[in-house]
């Protein structure tokens, strides 16, 4: 059978299959063309929130840097109150020592007083001969009471300036206890932060909670009954904690002196006679420096943290239930000042 006349090859189909290359080309094209405009505004839209960033970070540098400098401007008014106080306490007890030596000089004076008088009025019995004595001794009074009036004057003015000196002293007291107070509300500051991140990181799990400034683990997530060797899941469950305190410790001043405190407590049941430990002080002490040991091998500075144990003797619940022991065994984290 014939092809058709259009189907016969070497009869005009080269020039059928030109236009659909060229519809192929073009649609190409567009597509590459759509693919830079894509590139071109994510790369716009990532350079705009880098640039962003960037800012926030120089912003935070500076509010750190204006940190450091008002907490060195106060350290050094501190010094220099300090040692002013201690010029003016010298100087209140040099003062104190002169008004003793001066109170002597006084009786003494009056004394002297006393006796010239009654010499006066021996003599004034006498006859014309004693007058020149009379006169001698009546010379002698007149200087005793001129040194007597000096020296008066000389003890109010010290008492004054013993006055002055004190209201100094307690002024300066006042600006010494107003800026520890701001020190210390400036680590108050960054406990909240510490509580918020630890928050952040721990989110509703159990057995771990908020109570004022303290972070609180109950034990029985980290430790098995009567030990105080950190089990798979406690270490697991302090790992992030690890974590969240490194990064604040990039976050917090250089010069804000404080350290993270690790407290134990344990229930009130005593520890039977096969248990590693002799009592609950040993446990508990045990416990929080496990605590510390698992921290410092995550890379917390040992320089910044402290441990203590409580025993049985601190409990946050009443009670011999079994719900009011298990709350009561119990690890404590709290930022404090050194």
């Amino acid at each position: 059978m014939a092809l058709p006349r259009h189907l016969q090859p070497g009869q005009g189909d080269q020039g059928d299959y030109w236009p659909g290359f060229v519809d192929a080309l073009a649609t190409l094209l567009l597509v590459i063309v759509f693919l830079l405009a894509v590139f071109t505004a994510g790369q716009f839209a990532l350079s705009t929130a880098l640039s962003g960033r960037d800012e926030q970070l120089a912003e935070l540098n500076a509010r750190l840097s204006t940190l450091a400098e008002e907490l060195n401007l106060a350290r050094s008014d501190n010094e220099r109150l300090s040692l002013r106080i201690s010029g003016l306490e010298t100087e209140r007890d040099q003062l104190a020592a002169a008004n003793v030596e001066l109170e002597a000089s006084l009786g003494n004076l009056r004394e002297g007083l006393a006796a010239a008088q009654a010499a006066l009025e021996e003599e004034e019995a006498l006859g014309e001969e004693a007058q020149a004595t009379i006169m001698l001794l009546n010379n002698q009074m007149a200087a005793l009471r001129e040194e007597l009036a000096r020296l008066n004057a000389a003890l109010e003015a010290s008492e004054a300036r013993e006055a002055e000196l004190g209201a100094e002293v307690v002024n300066l007291g006042r600006r010494l206890n107003a800026a520890l107070a701001s020190e210390v509300a400036r680590l108050a500051r960054y406990r909240s932060d510490f509580l918020e991140a630890m928050l952040a990181v721990l989110g509703d799990r159990s057995g771990v909670r908020v109570s004022g400034d303290r972070f609180v683990f109950e034990t029985d997530i980290l430790f098995a009954s009567g030990s105080a060797e950190l089990s798979e899941e406690g270490r697991a469950a302090l790992t992030p904690i690890a974590d969240a305190i490194l990064q604040l410790i990039g976050e917090l001043p250089s010069d804000l002196d404080w350290v993270l405190r690790v407290d134990g407590h344990t229930d009130r049941v005593p520890l039977g006679p096969n248990a590693p430990f002799r009592s609950n002080w040993e446990l508990s002490t045990a416990r929080a420096l496990s605590v510390i040991n698992y921290l410092e091998s995550r890379g917390v500075p040992s320089r910044r943290l402290l441990a203590a144990g409580f025993g049985e003797h601190h409990p946050i619940a009443q009670g011999r239930t079994a719900e009011a022991y298990a709350r009561n065994r119990r690890i404590e984290l709290k930022l404090d000042a050194r």
